[in-house]
């Protein structure tokens, strides 16, 4: 056995039993990769998936517990490399970070700009999905470090950390009738269009989470994942956004937009920083999770990769 046919059978797994697409994403040939399954299945004594035909329909029972050994090879195999880059290269390397768009955009550059100028030969790499597109990053190895406010605490997968806590705030075009309330309630909101995210980013639901408890049904005519979108169709007079109040540093004294913070309607969101368990975490990577919250240090953050997943929720 070898650690093709390792990869070849988690990356069918991963394309839902598709081998010609597996076969794409490891740039081989659908037979070569049937045949390696085949040739160790042949070794272990067991069938790894059940077949109609030629076609592979299931994992078997036997071959869920092969597929556990084989994320812990494969992961293993993984931090052997992690090591020998951070004590063979030691200052340089590429850190892959999977985030939203709103973090990327608010949140990570000055992280991002202030590890170059301690580690100039790391190179970084940003992608860019949902939040439970940045937990599949992760889990596949894409990325090393996820952040994100929704959904990555729930793999039991991954090892998540609270980053930090932030609130919603309500986006008015100047002159909006709203801004003359001293205070704005739900009911308020419910009456007016709304711009705000897609249900899957950015604290979403509690958004719709508050209006559900207050039985209101908010207007939302306009969903949409990037904070510049929505403050975009607020200032056509579309409707009251509601952003992340990052998305509105810097625009304090906008001349087409008004902010007022919305945390006693919808709560306080936690971001969360989040790691593949078991894997081996480079001394840059550590370092950069350290600058994206003074709550977070390498001693807490491995102490975490060794606990279980609720060992440190907020």
């Amino acid at each position: 056995m070898n650690l093709h046919q390792f990869r070849f059978v988690q990356e069918a797994v991963r394309r839902n039993l598709n081998l010609t697409e597996a076969a794409k994403a490891l740039h081989t040939s659908q037979p070569g990769v049937s045949k390696a399954i085949i040739e160790l299945e042949d070794e272990l004594g067991v069938e790894i998936f059940a077949r109609h035909g030629k076609r592979i329909k299931r994992v078997t029972e036997p071959g869920q517990h092969v597929l556990q050994s084989i994320e812990i090879i494969l992961r293993e195999v993984q931090n052997l490399k992690r090591i020998g880059e951070q004590f063979s290269k030691q200052d340089s390397g590429k850190l892959s970070i999977a985030t939203t768009h709103t973090q990327a955009r608010y949140v990570l550059p000055q992280p991002v700009a202030k590890l170059r100028q301690i580690y100039p030969k790391v190179g970084i790499e940003l992608h860019q999905g949902s939040p439970d597109q940045v937990a599949q990053m992760l889990m596949t190895d894409v990325a090393e470090i996820g952040i994100a406010t929704e959904s990555l605490s729930q793999y039991e997968d991954l090892v998540t950390l609270p980053c930090y806590e932030w609130q919603h705030v309500l986006v008015l075009p100047f002159g909006h009738p709203l801004l003359d309330k001293e205070r704005i309630h739900l009911e308020d909101l419910s009456k007016v269009p709304l711009i705000t995210y897609h249900p899957s980013f950015t604290g979403r639901t509690r958004i719709d989470r508050a209006f559900a408890a207050r039985q209101l049904t908010p207007n939302i005519v306009l969903e949409a994942i990037d904070s510049d979108v929505i403050k975009t169709y607020v200032k056509l007079g579309m409707g009251v956004g509601i952003v992340a109040e990052m998305a509105m540093a810097g625009e304090e004294k906008s001349p087409e937009l008004v902010a007022r913070p919305a945390g006693d309607l919808f709560g306080q969101n936690i971001a969360r920083v989040a790691f593949k368990r078991g894997i081996y975490l480079r001394h840059f990577v550590l370092r950069f999770a350290e600058l994206l919250s003074d709550r977070l240090s390498r001693e807490l953050i491995t102490k975490a990769m060794q606990g279980t997943p609720d060992d440190y929720n907020l």
